[in-house]
């Protein structure tokens, strides 16, 4: 068992870790590294409750303070690790000092991505990933009545809905043919395309912001396939991508995230990574993956503290999402990448469905709108191997789901 565990990452991964070591019986110093000032915090109400108001400051830290101390976690706020050296078992701080590792967790998270569009630095342009991000956005937002949002992907949506609920004039700008389509069907897709239009918001698909440039006050965001909009206010949601800059300095194996194994090692076997920068080989498929959510990384995090307090443990969960948008919540179990047949269970129209998906008569995944019984199913049957549930009683409202697992 390691004695100094040092988790660089005060996100949800890192703090979930911390947390579940003590749990687990670890005696030994845990120093958890946070480049945030802030007391670590929930980043899903940033684009919802919080933005809106709805959600106080006070409900957001992951722990109260007084956790840290009480748990004897040395956690350093506003303070980044700036180099791994693997031979010495150190890193190196933002402050100028050093710290030696037996074991070393990576929790690095996601970074946003800014989008190369010329004048994406002008004031009234923003990201939306931190606390600091979103009090931003919250205090341009009080005198604004235009918001343009670059992305229709689950951040852009939820902040688009957000918007709309403070009475703001919004437009998504889209790239692709339709909304969150890295992440859901078609049918869901449809859904929400209907749900926010209905919500009066302007949805521009298979358009590109060629650039963003002063109108006066204003903002004018002018598109690939031509025209113009005006804004007061524009965010970015073009996504994020893992935070590998250490790892891979430090000479880690990394491939759109940090490479480690079911045990969430990496290449060295005294450095593990977890939650949003980490990519793991899928024992239900074979394949790597890399999942942007807060369950996959509060779940990794209490694996691996089994593992590092002496009770090696694989991360097999399955993995889940949801996102909020207006009153409707969208939840969903497994990956429906690849699926060959999905069916659809409850009617679309009464915005509470579920669009279960199946390969080779396997169920994969299912997508959950305003159905959370359907959802907490999903996830029981796909954590059975293999699922016992057939297309035919997925799609049969009559089917109790309860008998499949």
């Amino acid at each position: 068992m390691p004695g100094r565990i040092v988790i660089i990452g005060g996100g949800q991964a890192g703090v979930q870790l911390a947390d579940t070591l003590r749990r687990e019986g670890h005696e030994g110093e845990i120093a958890l590294i946070a480049a945030d000032p802030d007391w670590p915090y929930q980043r899903p109400p940033l684009s919802k409750a919080y933005l809106t108001g709805d959600f106080a400051a006070e409900r957001l830290p992951l722990r109260p303070p007084a956790f840290y101390e009480t748990a004897r976690i040395d956690l350093r706020r506003g303070t980044a690790a700036v180099s791994i050296d693997r031979a010495a078992k150190t890193i190196a701080l933002s402050k100028g000092d050093a710290l030696a590792y037996d074991a070393l967790v990576l929790a690095t998270g996601a970074k946003v991505i800014i989008p190369p569009i010329p004048g994406a630095g002008l004031p009234g342009v923003f990201v939306l990933r931190t606390l600091a991000d979103a009090d931003a956005i919250k205090a341009r937002m009080a005198d604004a009545s235009r918001v343009v949002v670059i992305g229709g992907g689950f951040i852009g949506l939820e902040t688009a809905a957000s918007a709309r609920k403070m009475r703001q004039e919004v437009t998504v700008v889209e790239a692709l043919d339709r909304l969150m389509k890295r992440a859901v069907s078609a049918p869901v897709s449809a859904f929400f395309h209907s749900l926010h239009t209905r919500h009066g918001v302007d949805i521009r698909y298979d358009a590109r912001v060629s650039r963003i440039q002063p109108d006066g006050e204003d903002l004018s965001i002018v598109l690939s396939v031509g025209g113009s909009i005006t804004a007061d206010l524009v965010i970015l949601g073009a996504g994020v991508t893992p935070e590998t800059a250490l790892a891979e300095t430090a000479g880690l194996e990394c491939a759109d995230g940090v490479i480690t194994d079911t045990y969430c090692r990496t290449s060295d076997a005294a450095i593990y990574a977890i939650g949003d920068c980490a990519r793991w080989p899928d024992p239900r498929t074979g394949r790597m993956l890399r999942l942007e959510s807060i369950q996959t990384a509060a779940d990794q995090a209490r694996t691996l503290a089994k593992t590092l307090t002496g009770t090696p443990t694989g991360y097999d969960a399955v993995p889940w999402f949801w996102s909020d948008q207006y009153e409707v919540k969208l939840q969903m179990a497994g990956l429906s990448e690849g699926h060959d047949r999905a069916v659809t269970r409850g009617d679309p129209d009464a915005d509470g469905f579920s669009i279960f998906y199946f390969r080779d008569g396997r169920l994969i995944a299912a997508d959950s709108i305003n159905a959370p019984a359907d959802h907490m199913a999903a996830r029981k049957i796909l954590g059975a191997q293999p699922p016992e549930l057939t297309p035919e009683q997925a799609a049969d409202p009559a089917f109790d789901l309860r008998a499949a697992f």
